[in-house]
């Protein structure tokens, strides 16, 4: 196998290269690309794209960057995994999570969209429940500095000894911001709509209604959310548990009288998502409320794109 990454020495990059070396995934060649300062790897150029012969590419840029250089590693034949949102709600394009919709690579297309590190760790406990007729979603999140990537670490070290802000629009240390990304005429951010469209088209659930509140909270690592799911119908509690005891990559750490529970200091450097705080939610009938808790560079956005690379690579 023939590999390169671009955005090798980024947050997520460094992440990837990472859980490479764990898995024991070694290429037979690997290309690293980054910008200009960095130093050991290529600058990655579009002479450079059309004349290089891989048979994968991790893309760890953002969607500009993928935008511009996914369609000529296409035109070369290779498999292009994208973390960035370019092309997460193409129609065409495969947005996977491969413990929910691993057919989705069934189609064998030559880009595939890695999702939102927020919608990662929040479709796995929601596949769990399909068989369940799910009619709402409402998700409240609590997302880690980390997930602006560099520039979120620096704001919260710079903001907790009194420095100004630099990514953020507001100091980050000791305080919440109820924004990530831009604001949308609907009054949603940008983030909260990919996480609202992403969790249909990976369930597969066009017709679901999903409303999201995404809050930028002063912690380094690790994504976490409260969210509520209303049913079709009745539901046992036996069977929400059995059902998320079954769920491939979700661990459930439910016993509060212990002060057992999800939480980031779980959730770091871990490759599940973790569930609990799982009760019947009392304000409506057939409704369900958990809190997960996840790492969102790890799981999220780099281990999830190299898992679908792994999975590619056992079907070949």
């Amino acid at each position: 196998m023939k590999l390169a990454i671009v955005g090798a020495t980024g947050m997520v990059g460094k992440k990837m290269l990472e859980i490479l070396e764990e898995k024991r995934i070694t290429p037979d060649e690997l290309y690293l690309f980054a910008d200009k300062k960095s130093k050991g790897v290529f600058v990655l150029t579009k002479d450079i794209a059309k004349n290089l012969k891989v048979d994968f590419v991790l893309l760890a840029v953002p969607a500009e960057i993928s935008k511009i250089y996914a369609p000529i590693f296409e035109a070369n034949n290779a498999v292009i995994i994208d973390n960035s949102s370019a092309y997460r709600m193409c129609a065409d394009v495969p947005l996977c999570v491969p413990e929910v919709n691993l057919e989705a690579l069934a189609a064998k297309k030559r880009i595939i969209a890695n999702p939102n590190c927020t919608t990662i760790m929040a479709v796995l406990p929601l596949n769990a429940l399909k068989k369940f007729g799910i009619k709402r979603v409402i998700y409240s999140t609590y997302q880690a500095v980390s997930g602006a990537g560099i520039g979120g670490i620096s704001d919260l070290k710079n903001t907790s000894k009194n420095k100004p802000n630099q990514t953020f629009k507001h100091r980050i240390f000791d305080n919440l911001i109820p924004q990530i990304d831009d604001f949308l005429e609907s009054g949603y951010t940008k983030e909260e709509q990919k996480l609202m469209d992403e969790t249909k088209k990976i369930l597969n659930l066009p017709n679901l209604q999903v409303s999201a509140t995404c809050v930028r909270v002063p912690i380094a690592n690790c994504h976490s959310a409260s969210v509520f799911v209303e049913f079709e119908k009745e539901f046992d509690m036996k069977d929400i548990y059995t059902a998320f005891y079954a769920q491939e990559g979700l661990i459930v750490r439910d016993s509060p009288k212990q002060f057992d529970y999800p939480m980031p200091i779980i959730a770091e450097n871990k490759d599940e998502v973790f569930i609990g705080r799982i009760r019947r939610d009392e304000s409506t009938k057939n409704a369900l409320s958990f809190f997960i808790s996840s790492d969102n560079v790890r799981k999220g956005a780099a281990g999830n794109a190299v898992q679908i690379l792994e999975r590619i690579c056992k079907t070949e």
